[in-house]
């Protein structure tokens, strides 16, 4: 197998006659066959409830172990020896100090984190061939050294110091810390809360009414106008905003002017209008099954993917709240909302997505995230602006704002949490951690205050060099030539 012969594909894979496939991402061999083994474990994966990002990281480092193993076919006595320099490589990369490369694979090197990243995927693949088919495990469990027990102590204790029964695995923890994989990795830099960048309020209003708003197409100004209300004003990420159906909106009832949004599980959440399917399923899995013939969108893969993060939900019928910051944004999404569903009435929809598109080659079809994406930006451009995510300019940018605004306004850490719909408090620090302008400015804030005190206080710090001078130094200046309350040249002299 040479080094470009492993080929990364998506396939359908049917496991019976029901004619249900599942999606997955999958490697062909030189033969344009799939590699059996890692299909299997792929599809373990999927069982499992593993994310589509989790899945591509394990499909990733295999195709990265597999073009290894073709460029270096001899020269390794074990498979411990192959993936040991497998290792270093991730690390080193493959090209020499001459630029050149007899692999043939011309790796660059990779980051700490995401060589330590391959090496866990790989582990765990290699420790399920193991297992399954009596393969020879490349990253065996070895007896950790002292300080390594230590490591894994403190990671154990961080993972489940927050569990209500964490108490229970307690006569597990030496089985915990005492073994470690024999190729761990380098360990990278801790890392401190780091700011989320929110996007700055002075060009809010210009890019609703001027950016998004200033689309040809009014249908498309509306629809990009409502999801970026979601986001801004509702704290939602992008995806959760294309999970919306039609009957998610409601009248608020505590103001008729605004309106209750409701953003279901696409698998779990309830499905609308009280109904049951023909088995008594009432999820919006097999809503989506019986009525259109469709898989909920966090299950498919390429562009019609939108996926789901959100580990909590905001009831038993598995949908989360949107908590309207300003309660005005509600207001303002109720108005915009009944001109949109207007516009939808002439459309026709195989599906019960609220946000669709309207380009002529795909009207009615549920909106992608890459189609919103190119939306956002032509919104940027027209305000003479450009995607960047490091000065906020991003779609993830406005939940991050929302964050902020609850914290500036003084809402309580819980609160912030229920709005963000986080499982932990712990998960709210990169809204809430002070950015580095604010970090500077309560600084020079401090500064001024410690130069001006409000009232007396005791002289802590180091005294001027005038005052210093004042007393003279008899042992290096006995003539008070420079020194003293009336130095006899430094004054005279301009010292």
């Amino acid at each position: 197998m040479s080094v470009v012969e492993v080929v990364r594909v998506n396939a359908k894979v049917v496991q019976d006659d029901s004619g249900v496939f599942t999606e997955i991402p999958v490697l062909l061999d030189k033969n344009k066959e799939p590699v059996k083994p890692l299909v299997e474990f792929v599809l373990k994966l999927k069982r499992d409830g593993m994310s589509q990002s989790t899945i591509s990281n394990y499909v990733k480092a295999t195709q990265l172990l597999l073009e290894y193993m073709a460029a270096n076919t001899s020269g390794f006595d074990s498979p411990q020896s192959l993936f040991e320099n497998f290792s270093s490589r991730l690390y080193t990369g493959t090209i020499g100090d001459d630029g050149l490369d007899p692999s043939g694979l011309y790796w660059l090197p990779c980051s700490k984190q995401v060589a330590r990243l391959h090496i866990n995927a790989l582990s765990k693949v290699t420790d399920w061939l193991a297992d399954k088919h009596g393969a020879t495990s490349m990253n065996p469990l070895v007896e950790a050294d002292s300080l390594t027990q230590r490591l894994n102590y403190a990671a154990w204790f961080r993972k489940n110091q927050h569990n209500f029964l964490g108490h229970i695995k307690d006569k597990y923890i030496n089985s915990t810390v005492r073994y470690a994989r024999s190729v761990q990795g380098k360990r990278p830099l801790g890392k401190q809360s780091q700011d989320a960048i929110e996007f700055p309020e002075r060009y809010f209003e210009a890019f609703y009414f001027d950016g998004l708003g200033g689309a040809v197409d009014r249908r498309v100004a509306l629809r990009d106008q409502l999801i970026l209300l979601l986001m801004h004003g509702g704290g939602l990420r992008e995806s959760e905003a294309l999970h919306l159906w039609l009957e998610d909106v409601l009248i608020d009832p505590s103001n008729p002017d605004s309106v209750m949004v409701r953003i279901y599980h696409p698998e779990d959440g309830k499905a609308p209008n009280n109904w049951r399917g023909r088995s008594g399923k009432t999820t919006r899995a097999a809503y989506l099954k019986e009525k259109y013939a469709l898989s909920p969108r966090n299950d498919l893969m390429g562009k019609k993917r939108v996926g789901w993060k959100s580990r909590v939900t905001d009831s038993k019928d598995e949908y989360l709240d949107v908590h309207w910051f300003p309660t005005v944004f509600g207001e303002v999404f109720a108005k915009l909302w009944q001109d949109y569903t207007r516009f939808l009435t002439g459309v026709e929809r195989n599906h019960p997505y609220a946000f669709v598109s309207f380009h002529r080659e795909h009207t009615g079809n549920p909106y992608t995230l890459n189609a919103f994406h190119d939306s956002y930006r032509n919104g940027l451009k027209r305000i003479g602006l450009k995607p960047c995510k490091d000065d906020g300019l991003s779609p993830h940018s406005h939940r991050h704002s929302y964050g902020r605004r609850l914290r500036k306004a003084g809402v309580s850490e819980i609160v912030i949490k229920k709005c963000l719909h986080h499982a932990s408090l712990e998960s709210q620090a990169v809204y809430t951690t002070p950015t580095a302008k604010e970090v500077t400015s309560c600084l020079n804030a401090a500064t001024q205050q410690l130069l001006n005190p409000t009232e007396p206080v005791e002289q802590v710090g180091t005294p001027s060099w005038e005052v210093l001078t004042e007393y003279g130094f008899n042992d290096i200046d006995p003539d008070g030539l420079f020194t003293g309350k009336t130095p006899k040249l430094g004054k005279r002299n301009g010292y």
